[in-house]
């Protein structure tokens, strides 16, 4: 292989079709006879039904039917892991929390189908007050969960916490946050006879075939999911919601086409969130700055349905050497919605760790960077084994001195520019990347030389089109304009979701493999063929690129793809199954610079730059991009995002973006970013790691580090606000 396709900074291959409108998103999805749906959701957050009148809602001219747990299609609570609801709406009067869709309303049109479910009438019974923040509930200790215990030891941390010379102990709180993608959840679903076509805004087709094939009682082979593009994700759209399975329903009572697109408002109550968090943190450390002891303790909310939590603590248990270590992840149910995971889950430990860290470096008198230096491990400390490749040290450096780390003056509020006082912070950033299952791949390589290329993978947004186009094109030897890869069908062959940052690894190793087996194929035929220029050739002896397969002999000895498969007069098909994709660690070093207004509190954020080892970039533009849309979640993190819930009555109070407050461009400044770029051999994506969440990590506490640098003032609840300051 010798054409360098890997790594270059190539435009989206899909970007034309985006800016131009032509991508067909799933609200875009046109049909005869479609249908549009619109939900009614309860007003209360703990109690049943008693009332429910439709009558108004039936008499609005345009409305087909309307839907309540009274009308609505039995439907069968589904099993598979991806429906994280322990229960089916409009299926009971119960109600679990507020904002629970309790009423399904289709009409000819979509405004029709919205004025009819406000006409919709409820009376409830409600059993008793509901708690809606982590100091009202009572907290314990889930049992083991789908991803391990959730209690940790190593060592011995009292003996450990016992030997430091300096300890330092914390606590750090984190409210509830929601995705907010762009594009909102949509559902398309037609039937044809038993079979169903579900057209979905998902990161995960072969989880929505499973849980609509479970909800409706229908064969699996009978359900075909389809999702082209994403308009983001960020993990709302990896768990399947009930109102996929509800219009799945409803078109199939209706005998047509129903599509159902959520609100914004619905969004907040219909498809997870980021749990809120309360974090208890103790380090003990020596002099020389090696951390001896870790107490960490993670309580975060659930509801009363379920004990999965997904604020995960990877980073304490996996990060550092720290002989010593004790944590636990508690629970407090709540009359909330159901959470899920949210973009790099591990962000919440992360911003904990990597601020006390920094209470701790003060506390030594020693440079932030150098005490994670002292405390670095090849290994994963939770299980033991080493990483693949680990090139955070490097990242370190490279970082610091891409961001003038040794200009640094270390006391607190030292540095000013003008009447703003000047901070600055840095943290690690690192999140695993795969441990899950991978991905198969079907390749077609046409007697005209072009490739086709299928896999049952999503697209969120981060750029899969493009590089798996990249792997095709660097593995077989042929231009990227002739790699055709198409993704987003049920129909084709198995991925995992496009979450945990599995994608890059998983079908990355499928492309990279069912390309191999294609490339070795080829080059047996060159090799045999009459009338081959390479007939005869030893295979070793042949590579590939531009489209040719040559004699590295003499390069000047070639025939192409297209005349090879063309010989032999038909296509040639290949087919790979999933293989499971190990964990692995991708790391960097983030530094972030801040101006502080010592009369308003204001914060800017005015610098980021940033070094990261993701194993081998596949593509130097799209790993920038997620840097740069890591960088930006950073700051809406710390300085901006909040859901607020009235703890009287457990309801969200700010389902919009007008109250939940998001960063715009005014607020990004410079980000500059390095990569190391060297392949991990644990990868069988040609070396790449999965990546998309690991620059968010570490930018929260670079941030919250950089505004004590410049304050003096430490605060530990985010979002970091001016009433916080002052």
């Amino acid at each position: 292989m010798s054409t360098d396709v890997v790594g270059r900074p190539l435009s989206r291959v899909e970007s034309r079709l985006k800016v131009t409108g032509a991508a067909e998103y799933t609200a875009d999805v046109k049909l005869p006879r479609l249908a549009h749906a619109f939900m009614a959701m309860s007003t209360v957050a703990r109690g049943r039904i008693t009332r429910i009148d439709t009558r108004a809602a039936e008499a609005v001219r345009g409305v087909i039917a309307v839907y309540t747990h009274e009308t609505m299609p039995r439907l069968t609570q589904p099993t598979y892991r991806t429906f994280f609801k322990s229960f089916i709406p409009v299926q009971t009067p119960e109600i679990h929390h507020a904002g629970q869709p309790i009423a399904f309303v289709v009409a000819q049109t979509l405004e029709q189908a919205q004025r009819a479910a406000e006409l919709i009438e409820a009376d409830y019974e409600e059993s008793g007050a509901p708690q809606g923040e982590l100091a009202q509930g009572e907290v314990f200790l889930p049992p083991v969960g789908p991803d391990g215990p959730n209690t940790f030891r190593r060592g011995d941390a009292a003996a450990g916490m016992a030997q430091a010379d300096v300890r330092v102990k914390a606590e750090y709180t984190i409210p509830m946050h929601h995705h907010n993608p762009i594009e909102p959840h949509a559902t398309t679903a037609a039937w044809e006879g038993p079979k169903v076509t579900v057209y979905e805004t998902t990161q995960g087709v072969d989880g929505t075939r499973q849980v609509v094939s479970q909800a409706l009682e229908v064969p699996l082979a009978d359900v075909r999911v389809i999702s082209r593009y994403l308009g983001g994700g960020f993990g709302t759209k990896g768990p399947v919601w009930p109102h996929t399975v509800l219009t799945c329903a409803a078109a199939r009572a209706l005998g047509r086409p129903v599509k159902l697109v959520l609100s914004r408002a619905q969004m907040f109550t219909s498809n997870g969130h980021r749990a809120q968090t309360h974090q208890t943190i103790e380090l003990g450390a020596r002099n020389d700055g090696r951390v001896t002891a870790l107490n960490h303790v993670i309580t975060q909310q659930i509801t009363r349905n379920d004990i999965a939590l997904f604020n995960s603590s990877e980073p304490i248990r996996m990060l550092y050497d720290i002989p010593n270590l004790s944590n636990e992840q508690r629970a407090v149910r709540l009359d909330l919605p159901t959470q899920s995971f949210m973009r790099s889950p591990e962000a919440c430990t992360s911003h904990a760790q990597e601020a006390a860290l920094d209470e701790l470096a003060y506390a030594l008198g020693m440079d932030p960077v150098e005490l994670r230096k002292r405390n670095w491990s090849a290994r994963n400390m939770e299980n033991g084994q080493e990483w693949g490749s680990n090139h955070l040290r490097e990242c370190y450096d490279r970082a610091a001195t891409m961001f003038g780390w040794s200009r640094r003056e270390a006391r607190p509020r030292s540095m000013r520019d003008g009447a703003e006082l000047v901070g600055w912070g840095m943290a690690t950033s690192a999140h695993t990347a795969g441990g899950r299952p991978g991905a198969g791949a079907r390749m077609t390589l046409g007697t005209d030389g072009k490739v086709l290329i299928q896999v049952a993978t999503q697209d969120n947004g981060t750029g899969t089109y493009t590089i798996m186009t990249q792997i095709a094109g660097e593995v077989l030897g042929v231009p990227v304009s002739d790699v055709t890869f198409e993704l987003g069908d049920s129909a084709f062959p198995f991925s995992f979701a496009s979450g945990a940052s599995t994608t890059a690894p998983g079908v990355g190793s499928a492309v990279n493999r069912v390309c191999t087996a294609a490339r070795k194929a080829v080059i047996d035929m060159a090799v045999t063929q009459p009338g081959s220029p390479l007939r005869g050739v030893p295979a070793g002896r042949v590579d590939t690129a531009d489209g040719h397969l040559f004699d590295t002999a003499d390069p000047r000895v070639r025939v192409s793809h297209r005349s090879v498969v063309g010989h032999g007069g038909k296509p040639l098909t290949f087919q790979v199954e999933p293989v499971n994709t190990p964990l692995g660690y991708s790391t960097g070093a983030v530094f972030a610079e801040v101006r502080v207004d010592p009369l308003l509190g204001r914060v800017r954020v005015t610098r980021v730059a940033g070094c990261y080892d993701p194993g081998t970039v596949l593509n130097r533009k799209t790993a920038r991009s997620q840097v740069l849309g890591g960088v930006i979640w950073g700051i809406g993190f710390t300085l901006f995002e909040h859901t607020l819930v009235d703890p009287a009555t457990a309801r969200i109070v700010n389902p919009n973006l007008s109250g939940y407050l998001m960063p715009v461009n005014a607020d990004i400044p410079d980000i500059q970013v390095q990569f190391i770029d060297e392949p991990d051999p644990a990868s069988d994506a040609l070396g790449a790691r999965g990546f998309g969440e690991t620059p968010m990590t570490g930018v929260t506490a670079a941030i919250a580090n950089a505004v004590f640098h410049a304050t003096g003032k430490r605060v530990r609840d985010l979002p970091l606000t001016q009433d916080k300051l002052l």
